[in-house]
């Protein structure tokens, strides 16, 4: 009986989790502006947002990545370098991190920069956590969002497109 209450309430604030505005299908995307502190997504246009989507983080989000395995979502300005249809979590785009900053910054830390940050939906099995899979922060620096929203996204970003990570 518990559970089904807790459902319940779950079913009821999940919309106001999913999204905001709705992008018309051939609106094109030349930006993605990710804001760690607000745990969300831009997509935009010509300088005007199209559509906002809430995300997870690495688990220790505050503060740019500085090395591999620091759980921390790199800050600053890259593009997506690849797609892949065929990831280990439903859909992925590649983020260019670490770009030359990064690799020297951590050169000179003498650590290993990390990479493999993606935009990129649930794993296999996870789908149907939906929404609540922002509740934590749980990636190992990636922007994670639902299946159905990287869907979305990736019928709309393009490899080249310009992503600014902001803290």
């Amino acid at each position: 009986m518990k559970w089904a209450w807790v459902m319940a309430m779950c079913l009821a604030v999940i919309p106001a989790w999913v999204g905001s505005t709705t992008a018309p299908p051939a609106e094109v995307v030349d930006r993605v502006v990710v804001k760690k502190a607000d745990h969300t997504l831009s997509l935009l246009s010509h300088g005007r947002v199209i559509k906002t989507y809430h995300v997870s983080l690495g688990p220790n989000p505050v503060g740019p990545k500085r090395k591999q395995g620091d759980g921390k979502t790199p800050e600053g300005t890259y593009v997506i370098d690849s797609r892949n249809a065929a990831s280990k979590f439903h859909l992925s785009l590649h983020v260019s991190y670490p770009n030359a900053a990064d690799r020297a910054r951590a050169k000179a830390a003498g650590v290993d920069p990390g990479g493999d940050i993606m935009i990129h939906g649930l794993g296999p099995g996870f789908g149907w956590v939906g929404p609540l899979q922002r509740i934590p922060d749980w990636t190992a620096g990636c922007i994670a969002v639902t299946n159905a929203q990287i869907e979305e996204i990736w019928a709309r970003v393009k490899v080249g497109t310009v992503v600014e990570i902001r803290p």
